[in-house]
């Protein structure tokens, strides 16, 4: 049975509180441990693979594991015209839940290693090549959970997507945040994972670009129609994996 779209929300905002907690959690930790900003990516980097993971693979049968508000609007897009897709009434409890699970999950992070519950972080992450980053981010984490669906392969869901933002933090020049929820979050910790608020709305902007570029890329190469409700849960109209973003 499809679940109610309650506990699709609490899906969503417990699991992206625990990813953003993984993200900062493991970006403190690594500053405490080695002064070497490679080794702290390679940790941060890491945790947030092993943990991304797990948590689609856990909550994708409920919501869909989007925890991401660009992955959310990707799904909802692409499936609006079919049978068992997306509406706006789950997409609009979706978004909320994501930046509200998003910045819990940042202050437990800084509860958890001592730092102030909420202190605003002044790492400043204003330039056009970074913002270049999160477009090419975002379109291919939104390349990647749409073509999942229309392949029938959503079992690799967790391996793959999980892969891919792995990858992503290496070969962007942002880190790969690709995601509007964690990267607003990301503000209430002044720690290595942090961004300063005045970074945040370009970022987001670059970052609904991207998924844009990505949906429209899915629909060149697979076509205009998502999968059928047999192929896909009926809450969200795409696979259980369709994460996240760090």
């Amino acid at each position: 049975m499809t679940p109610s779209l309650g506990r699709r929300v609490l899906a969503e905002l417990i699991g992206t509180a625990a990813l953003v907690a993984i993200v900062v959690g493991s970006g403190i930790q690594a500053t405490e441990l080695t002064h070497d900003v490679a080794l702290q990516l390679l940790a941060n980097s890491l945790a947030t693979v092993f943990g991304l993971g797990v948590l689609i693979a856990a909550l994708g049968p409920v919501s869909g594991a989007h925890f991401n508000p660009a992955v959310t609007l990707a799904v909802w897009w692409t499936g609006r015209r079919d049978r068992g897709g997306m509406d706006l009434r789950a997409v609009g409890a979706y978004v909320p839940a994501q930046i509200a699970g998003g910045i819990i999950g940042a202050v437990l992070a800084n509860a958890m290693f001592a730092e102030p519950l909420v202190r605003l972080s002044t790492h400043d992450r204003s330039a056009g090549h970074l913002w270049l980053g999160e477009v090419v981010a975002t379109t291919g984490l939104v390349i990647l959970v749409l073509a999942l669906g229309r392949t029938a392969q959503q079992r690799l869901g967790p391996v793959l997507v999980a892969s891919y933002i792995g990858a992503a933090y290496w070969f962007t020049s942002s880190t790969s945040f690709a995601n509007p929820a964690v990267t607003i979050a990301r503000t209430f910790s002044d720690t290595f994972a942090g961004i300063a608020p005045a970074s945040v709305p370009p970022f987001v902007v670059a970052q609904l670009v991207g998924a844009g570029v990505g949906v429209a890329l899915v629909v060149a190469l697979f076509g205009r129609s998502a999968p059928t409700p047999e192929a896909a849960p009926a809450s969200t109209g795409e696979p259980g994996l369709a994460t996240a973003g760090r």
